[in-house]
């Protein structure tokens, strides 16, 4: 039986570090994607997010997008067969901003054991996949 390999899931946050000379993670972000073996994997909620904040903040919204063309990135997630299981994590959340890029990442977890979160958010500290079990993370804190 073949091992599968960890995949890293990358969120908004790293991905707006890396691009925005002002972000106070960007040391971070460049030391760990510096580290990282390509492709990183992702959803297009995450992208979509990412370029809506650098457009606001600085920072090249396009870069995302070639990141996924050159296959750096991958979009590795189709939201429709798994809405039942996006709306059931967004409602048991009510009192944390999990947004649909959140619970998008968290299911991706649920259906890749060997996956860890690459994010700024800390909120990934208190979601939980699979009901209880805690989410790996790559993150500053």
């Amino acid at each position: 039986m073949p091992i599968e390999a960890e995949r890293i899931l990358v969120d908004t946050g790293p991905l707006v570090a890396l691009l925005n000379a002002s972000d106070h993670h960007q040391n971070w972000a460049r030391d760990v994607f510096g580290r990282l073996i390509p492709p990183l994997f992702t959803c297009e909620a995450v992208l979509s997010e990412a370029q809506f904040l650098l457009s606001d903040r600085g920072g090249d919204p396009i870069t995302v997008l070639d990141w996924v063309r050159i296959g750096a990135i991958n979009l590795a997630f189709n939201a429709e067969p798994e809405i039942e299981r996006l709306i059931a994590l967004q409602r048991s959340y009510p009192t944390l901003p999990m947004d649909f890029a959140d619970a998008c990442l968290v299911r991706m977890t649920e259906l890749h054991a060997r996956s860890r979160v690459l994010t700024t958010d800390s909120h990934f500290r208190l979601y939980r996949r699979n009901g209880r079990q805690l989410i790996p993370l790559l993150a500053p804190w």
